[in-house]
């Protein structure tokens, strides 16, 4: 791919950005209204002809890793999983 078609698929990836963030935030906005909505009423499941919206309070447990390895450091190292990734960046 030439520099020039690099440059128009990095300003095309700008703008898609650019949309998928405002309907992000378009979403987001009717994810409170409906949330705000489930409040009022104290539901935390509403249904409708088409769709059941949940909106429930959901515990978990985790495993603290830095109290764990601050205490335990062995057992720590013994059982710690490195992980690798590749990260996509595109600056200006």
């Amino acid at each position: 791919m030439g520099e020039r078609a690099i440059e128009n698929r990095v300003a095309k990836l700008n703008e898609l950005s650019e949309q998928i963030t405002e309907l992000q935030e378009q979403a987001e906005k009717i994810r409170e209204e409906l949330k705000a909505d489930m409040e009022t009423k104290g539901a935390e499941e509403l249904k409708t002809k088409n769709f059941t919206i949940r909106w429930k309070e959901i515990v978990s447990s985790r495993l603290d890793g830095k109290a764990l390895k601050a205490a335990l450091p062995d057992v720590y190292d013994k059982f710690c999983r490195v992980s690798t990734s590749r990260r996509f960046t595109v600056t200006a």
